[in-house]
């Protein structure tokens, strides 16, 4: 197993935000963690990524507890993250921005075949080499944060809500994106409030409520879950 979280218990001040939760991203899948806003999807990846410290339980890393490790040595791990939101260098210009994606040590020897590999998979950022990613529209911020992220040479991306405020049509690229990077090989787990989409999209689920798992299963599986349909397609 690729990452695996074993009773992770996390708060924030009083607040619990996760509460035992356990989990398992297989090598090469497609892991969706879905629920509302406010579920605790946000607070599990960061806690993943090293930005917040669990208060009990395990992050297994190919079989190495790295619960409460720093956030740079995550990274170098192989463990990528596309923050929610985008969080680009708005004065910088796309290929700045890209470049810094590269400043990992594992990744420097590959800047230049990851670079090309970037530019391939989004031919716009390309176009846009020398033009300030903050004059860059929504979705084309969005691909120049995972671009960003395929800079550090990860082996597994965590995706924080990367269909937030964008147009549908727009929200269906990005999604046919991450499939074909699973499909390169690349473990993604992606972290939705669009529920529907999601569970098509996967391999594997978990939903979250309250800073809980409350349910687990293919995502074929939890489409026809008559609890997910009702509480979260509204059928």
């Amino acid at each position: 197993m690729m990452l695996a979280l074993e009773d992770l218990d996390v708060f924030h001040g009083d607040a619990q935000a996760l509460d035992r939760v356990s989990l398992k991203v297989a090598q090469k899948s497609i892991v969706a963690i879905v629920g509302a806003n406010g579920a605790g999807k946000t607070s599990l990846i960061r806690t993943v990524a090293g930005m917040h410290k669990p208060a009990r339980g395990k992050i297994l890393w190919q079989g190495r507890d790295i619960a409460g490790w720093p956030s740079h040595k995550v990274c170098e791990l192989g463990i990528g993250q596309v923050a929610e939101g985008r969080q680009i260098f708005p004065s910088l210009s796309v290929r700045e921005n890209l470049e810094t994606g590269a400043m990992l040590e594992r990744a420097k020897s590959k800047r230049g075949a990851n670079l090309a590999r970037v530019l391939a998979l989004f031919p716009k950022l390309e176009q846009r080499s020398r033009q300030p990613a903050g004059t860059l529209s929504g979705g084309e911020q969005q691909m120049l944060a995972i671009g960003r992220c395929l800079m550090g040479e990860p082996v597994l991306v965590m995706f924080d809500e990367p269909s937030l405020g964008l147009a549908p049509t727009v929200v269906g690229e990005m999604l046919r994106t991450i499939k074909t990077l699973a499909a390169e090989g690349l473990t993604c787990v992606l972290v939705e409030q669009n529920v529907a989409v999601s569970l098509k999209l996967c391999d594997f689920a978990y939903v979250l409520e309250n800073g809980r798992i409350v349910l687990e299963g293919t995502g074929a599986a939890l489409l026809a879950d008559d609890r997910v349909r009702q509480a979260y397609l509204g059928l």
